[in-house]
This record gives C-alpha cells, sequence and structure tokens, in this order.
C-alpha cells in the first residue's frame, strides 16, 4: 500500500536542495525506537517526547524513546531473557548480532530517555522501581557511556527481558536528510509499578498522551511528526489495548520513504 504525506515545513529547505542537487548520500546509522504504551480509561496512551529546537535530527518533532545502536549494544555477556537473538534476527530480518544489539539498544534507550527499564531480577520478574538516586546514577553513566548496558545488568543481577519487546516497524531516514537512521520500531507496555520520567536531555516536554489525540493533534497541525511517528501511532490507534497490540503479527520491512515534488508541493511517497 502506498502513502503520501506532505514533507513538514521544518525540512522543505533541505529537500529543496537535495533535489537540485543530490550530492553525497549519508550512509543510515542502525538505531532502535521504543513506542512505549499503556491502559487507561480513555484508551491507549503513549509516551511521546517533543525534542529541542536545537536538536540536529527531528528538531521541535514528537518522537518515542529511541537511539543509535552503541557498539557495545551486542555484547555477547548481556544477560538476556525471552526471545533469543537468533529468534530476533528472523524478526528483525537481520543477522544475529545486530538483532542482539538493535534489542540491547531498544532497552537501554528507553532507560536512558524515560527511566523505563525492561529488565528484572529473573526471567519471570521486572524491575519495581527504577527511580532512586542509585538508578538516577546507573542512567547518567549509561548517557555519558562510562558504563554499557551489560555491565549496569551483571552488576544489578539483571537479566535483559526481551520477552517484554515485539518487533513493529522498519524505517529508514530519507536520502535528503544529512543525519540518516535504518530504525527497528518495537512495541512495549509500561512494565508495573514503573514510572516514566522526563529526563531527557534531548527533549523540552515529554507526556504520556492517548494515541487517538496524538493521531487527531498530528492532523490538526498542532503536534509535528516524522512518516515513522505518526505511521506507528495510527497503526497503534486501531486496537482497543496494549495486549491487543502486543498480540498483533508484524512482518517487518524496510521503508523509505522516497522525495517527489507534484505540482511545486514536496511529498514523501512510502511504498
Amino acid at each position: 500500500m502506498e502513502s503520501v504525506v506532505d514533507v513538514p515545513s521544518s525540512l522543505l529547505e533541505r529537500a529543496r536542495a537535495f533535489l537540485a542537487d543530490p550530492g553525497e548520500v549519508a550512509v543510515p546509522r542502525h538505531s532502535a525506537t521504543v513506542v512505549l504504551l499503556r491502559d487507561s480509561p480513555g484508551g491507549v496512551e503513549v509516551y511521546l517526547l517533543r525534542r529541542v529546537a536545537t536538536m540536529a535530527f527531528a528538531a521541535g518533532m514528537h518522537v518515542f524513546p529511541g537511539g543509535s545502536v552503541d557498539p557495545r549494544d551486542g555484547e555477547q555477556e548481556t544477560a538476556w531473557a525471552g526471545p533469543i537473538p537468533a529468534d530476533w534476527a528472523a524478526s528483525l530480518r537481520c543477522d544475529e548480532p545486530l538483532a542482539r544489539a538493535l534489542v540491547c539498544a531498544a532497552v537501554r534507550e528507553t532507560f536512558e530517555e524515560s527511566g523505563v527499564l525492561l529488565a528484572g531480577p529473573s526471567p519471570e520478574e521486572v524491575a519495581a522501581d527504577t527511580t532512586g538516586p542509585d538508578w538516577e546514577r546507573d542512567r547518567a553513566a549509561l548517557l555519558d557511556r562510562s558504563l554499557s548496558m551489560a555491565g549496569m545488568l551483571a552488576t544489578r543481577g539483571l537479566v535483559l527481558r526481551s520477552d517484554l519487546l515485539r518487533a513493529w516497524a522498519h524505517w529508514i531516514t530519507p536520502e535528503f536528510e544529512p543525519r540518516r537512521f535504518d530504525t527497528r520500531f518495537f512495541v512495549a507496555a509500561l512494565p508495573a509499578g514503573q514510572l516514566a520520567r522526563d529526563v531527557s536531555g534531548e527533549a523540552d516536554h515529554a507526556a504520556w498522551i492517548p494515541v487517538r489525540d496524538a493521531v487527531a493533534a498530528h492532523e490538526a497541525g498542532t503536534m509535528a511528526m516524522l512518516p515513522p511517528t505518526i505511521e506507528g501511532l495510527r497503526d497503534v490507534a486501531r486496537h482497543s489495548d496494549v495486549d491487543a497490540v502486543l498480540a498483533t503479527p508484524r512482518e517487518l520491512r524496510p521503508l523509505l520513504p522516497r522525495l517527489v515534488e507534484e505540482a511545486g508541493v514536496l511529498r514523501l511517497v512510502v511504498q
């Protein structure tokens, strides 16, 4: 199925320059993003961050927690529970080392940007509270790369709960962007007892928002989002609760929005 969206106004100048002279196309970096969800009386809610206006990529856009894979995310010694990396490789359509790194990056970035940790003391448990000063020290150490996710889990006697994640989508940044990412999107439920916190230094606002409200706000022009974010939310909005989202089978294929000009209007085509 083909979808067409207008190029966000903040990217128009860059897109037109690319059409005039494509030049060298940046190589996308592997990254992982997590659509963090919870149930509420008003329906499924999603945790969204608004990136600060000074960011080099997606400035002012509402996004999910996520970021680039760190070389140490693929460390073999990461304590692991749930589907093994070989199973994730099949779901994510990549090799096993990259699958391991992507899942680890998804867990690490979620903790770094929201304080939510998809890990626990056993394969059946999840950390109940990650809000104390000791947790904040670990989160800061992950951010400055003085600590790896494997190292933090080992020190705390925790295992990464890969079973709390589900593969959701695979998007590649359009070629006109100077910073490009090859991103696997995951969905996950907020673990019982944990709280998402506005801790990301890359965001000026973070909040739980009903998914349908976020979609409506974007369509009304009051909540800026890139195509992967709004399309992901539209997919989630089709479900009545978080369990239904997590139970939905997904077959990932890479989606690379293609820049086209129609009657002087720049649009992104996704096929």
